[in-house]
């Protein structure tokens, strides 16, 4: 039986995706190797075989994700357009990496060929420089295959305790260093979610705030109801972002003008905003009172409220009689 043109694209995207980690892999494992020839340094070979492992883990993990991301449905149906959208999207992911990788690849290579392997210090600087990139590539493999993840997820919805929620999120950015936060006291209600992913989205804003605000400077955090809306939100006091630049922050690999250096591998924000919108919301950026950025992911509230029963004009006669 001769494969369907689907699965053909199914096949060779994942073998694109595929091809970028190990092709990833394979110029760490070159990069590192070369350092040791230059500096003529003995070989870990306990480093070799975590490096190894960790290689072949990765492989397979974004091999069962891809696959399962990239499953045709089984007849022509809406589920069906969706996948072609799904699959759209997982195209656009595949090239957008295949151009990201590029700049730490040329930064290796680069410096590598140009290295006095002669001077000491040179060969110091270029390692060092050949691992933060390297790691950086790292970091951007574990980000796609998390963006996977969440952008195939099914959330599972329930209701998530608010209070207990805006506690978990006090004492997990208490670890990141550098600034004063401060977690406004929360309402003691019920919002339907996951709440996993919603303590990752509301994370990464805070991850988000710290790396790109002065060192010192105070992040606050906090939680409302407003409109029919649960609201969470993180609020800095750093150098803000342009109005032009707010609609295209959230997008993959787009860091709104800001430099690479801050460590993020441009996918945060797009996190986020997958994780609001499988929650059927959104996420938003706005300015902070004397300057900053304050952002807040809107999760829809379930209709609760009963709808008063219509009123008959034959109650109302009998009404006024009675008063009357």
């Amino acid at each position: 039986m001769n494969p369907s043109r689907t699965e053909i694209r199914r096949t060779r995207s994942l073998g694109i995706l595929l091809a970028i980690v190990c092709a990833g892999f394979v110029v760490a494992a070159i990069g590192a190797l070369l350092v040791f020839v230059l500096v003529d340094g003995e070989l870990p070979w306990a480093a070799v075989a975590v490096f190894a492992l960790t290689a072949l883990a990765t492989v397979v993990t974004v091999w069962l994700a891809g696959w399962h991301l990239l499953a045709p449905a089984d007849q022509p149906t809406p589920a069906q357009d969706a996948s072609d959208v799904a699959i759209e999207a997982q195209r656009r992911l595949l090239d957008d990496v295949r151009h990201e990788l590029k700049t730490p690849i040329a930064i290796v290579r680069g410096h590598l060929e140009l290295m006095d392997a002669a001077d000491p210090d040179d060969v110091a600087t270029v390692r060092e420089i050949s691992t933060s990139e390297l790691d950086r590539m790292t970091r951007l493999i574990g980000d796609i295959d998390l963006l996977a993840s969440v952008e195939g997820d099914r959330f599972l919805t329930d209701d998530v305790d608010l209070d207990a929620l805006t506690q978990r999120i006090a004492d997990l950015v208490t670890m990141i260093p550098g600034h004063e936060w401060a977690v406004e006291p929360a309402e003691q209600t019920l919002i339907p979610g996951d709440r996993d992913r919603l303590l990752q989205a509301w994370l990464q804003l805070a991850d988000n705030a710290a790396k790109h605000t002065p060192q010192g400077t105070a992040i606050e955090l906090g939680s409302s109801l407003y409109a029919g809306a649960a609201q969470l939100w993180v609020r800095d006091h750093g150098p803000g972002i342009p109005p032009a630049s707010r609609h295209r922050i959230f997008r993959r690999f787009d860091r709104g003008g800001r430099r690479r250096s801050a460590g993020g591998s441009g996918l945060g924000l797009a996190i986020v905003d997958a994780i609001a919108k499988g929650h059927g919301g959104r996420c938003t950026v706005s300015d902070t009172p004397g300057g900053g950025a304050t952002f807040t992911i809107e999760i829809p509230l379930r209709s609760t409220a009963r709808l008063p029963a219509p009123v008959r004009a034959d109650d109302v006669v009998t009404q006024r009689k009675e008063i009357g």
